[in-house]
């Protein structure tokens, strides 16, 4: 019998002048918006979907995922249904339209993808009265650079219709391939729904000494783990890679089916929110936890008794330790990238190890083109993101199969691990103050002002006496970025006072929300000496901070 063709529409709509993407091609909105706002979601996704040259569009693939929030099935069949209509050939999918971030960009690797669409809000609070958002990945498997970014809000601002098949339905749940007969397309579009865990584990694999960690959780000398995934995609891969593969018992892991709202919870994978994890770790029973956020590159590593790795640090200890881990064996360490905002710890493994540093703006796309140039092995964030050249976008799992690798090669703890480190290479004290939901004109006049004081010929070389401490400062600047592949100039990325000891002041405005800005302000304090590790990093670092 032969099917009918679906029926192709273009239905008129209306420009919305906020769909600018906030870095890396991501629109976050509440839920509601998405919900409420007619044809908000499809403006965004055909301003997107125009930001891909005709030609390049045409018959191509692109992956899909989502972290399972509130709305991503909604979402994701009008994702389909746009691609189908606007040329594309080819959308692979997770099962039940579940991918964790890593995930997207892994399979966009391995099948050479045009690019991906991922539906999810990072960290912030799920269901209806919860955050949305859409996120792009280009070829390379990272976040749209700016320049796409900048394409598709100047497309979103003169959008007067989109492309749609409302008829396309396609089975979510069952894994194998989907065909439609579209009206006026030569070939059928294709839908491969495919094993969520699959390909991203057979990376892992590639990367990883799987049987030295599974003797690490299984064998005489065993430590017991307590991995949270916060509701969150992350659920299938802990249990399939952690339990199943390496062998950690099904108690191991908790909150590991990923939920509309995340269990009321946002999946935050921090001290303030995982708190189920961190009263269990404080107990004594488990002697390795970790948490994860919603969409799976985000993490937390917490030793036994809830001692807290910062990400700053455990960026700092991975680099030193990248040689418990075969693929850099293999690979060789060509460099290291942070965040401007990340302390400066890595830098101090970096000049032991020889190896250059990359200080780049916040977002994981100013890593993309040091690695795809070869510049870059390994790269962070302080906002608990790590990752390195085997994807282009940060990943939470394999953070935490770093950590097990270097405690089953030093057979040493998570806080011996991090005290050892720190007497090599002396304590940064780190802090970051959120100051939210600041009205954005009140915030730019704060920067403003706070410029003109710190830039004055009079700031610098000045002395302030905190305590016991005196602070001088060394230089000031509002941070600008070179990129070494392309020449691209970043300025305005934020205000940093350094002082003459490495301490150092940093004030920027992130661009998470779309209504209120926020201000943060890091603090970080460098300490050698080894009799002062052991203070509390709030009460150590806010001497800079008064």
């Amino acid at each position: 019998m032969e099917r009918t063709p679906i029926p192709v529409l273009t239905v008129p709509t209306a420009p919305y002048e906020d769909q600018r993407p906030t870095g890396g091609g991501g629109l976050r909105r509440p839920t509601g918006l998405f919900e409420s706002q007619r044809n908000y979601l499809p403006n965004f996704v055909q301003s997107l979907l125009s930001s891909v040259d005709l030609r390049d569009r045409q018959g191509c693939t692109m992956v899909v995922g989502s972290d399972g929030r509130y709305f991503s099935k909604t979402a994701i069949e009008i994702v389909v249904q746009m691609a189908a209509a606007n040329g594309i050939g080819r959308l692979v999918i997770g099962q039940n339209g579940i991918l964790s971030t890593p995930a997207v960009s892994c399979i966009i690797r391995k099948i050479k993808a045009a690019g991906g669409i991922i539906l999810t809000a990072s960290h912030s609070p799920g269901g209806p009265g919860g955050e949305f958002g859409v996120k792009f990945e280009v070829a390379n498997g990272g976040p749209a650079p700016d320049m796409v970014s900048d394409k598709i809000y100047q497309i979103s601002k003169t959008l007067e219709e989109y492309a749609i098949c409302p008829d396309l339905r396609v089975d979510l749940s069952r894994l194998g391939r989907q065909e439609f007969d579209l009206e006026n397309k030569f070939k059928p579009f294709r839908v491969e729904i495919v094993d969520s865990v699959d390909i991203y584990l057979n990376l892992l694999r590639s990367i990883f000494d799987f049987n030295a960690i599974r003797n690490l959780l299984t064998g005489p000398n065993q430590i017991k783990i307590r991995i949270d995934a916060m509701n969150g995609v992350m659920g299938p891969y802990v249990r399939r890679i952690l339990c199943d593969e390496l062998g950690a018992p099904a108690n191991s892991a908790i909150n590991c089916i990923p939920l509309e709202d995340f269990g009321g919870q946002p999946p935050d994978p921090n001290l303030t929110y995982a708190t189920a994890l961190l009263e269990a770790m404080r107990g004594g029973e488990y002697g390795f936890g970790a948490a994860f956020d919603a969409d799976g590159d985000r993490y937390m590593i917490l030793g036994q008794n809830g001692f807290f790795v910062n990400a700053s640090d455990s960026l700092a200890i991975i680099a030193a330790n990248l040689s418990c881990i075969p693929y850099f064996c293999q690979m060789g360490v060509r460099g290291f990238g942070r965040s401007m905002p990340t302390s400066t710890a890595l830098d101090k493994v970096a000049k032991v190890m020889k190896v250059p540093v990359y200080e780049t703006p916040a977002g994981w796309r100013y890593f993309s083109n040091l690695m795809d140039s070869g510049r870059c092995s390994l790269c962070g964030e302080e906002s608990f993101g790590t990752g390195s050249d085997h994807l282009r976008e940060k990943d939470g799992l394999w953070a935490v199969l770093v950590w097990l690798s270097i405690l089953a090669a030093r057979k040493q703890s998570v806080e011996e691990i991090v005290r050892d480190h720190w007497a090599k290479f002396g304590r940064h004290y780190y802090c970051r103050f959120d100051y939210e939901a600041l009205e954005p004109r009140t915030a730019y006049f704060i920067m403003r002002d706070l410029e003109a004081l710190i830039t004055d010929k009079s700031f610098s070389h000045q002395q302030f006496a905190v305590g016991n401490n005196i602070y001088s400062v060394e230089r000031t600047d509002s941070f600008e970025y070179i990129d070494p592949v392309d020449g691209t100039v970043t300025k305005r990325q934020g205000l940093r006072i350094i002082f003459s000891d490495a301490s150092r002041l940093i004030f920027r405005m992130s661009a998470s929300s779309h209504v209120r800005a926020t201000l943060r302000i890091y603090a970080e304090s460098y300490e050698k000496d080894p009799s002062q590790h052991n203070k509390e990093p709030q009460g150590h670092s806010q001497h800079i901070h008064k």
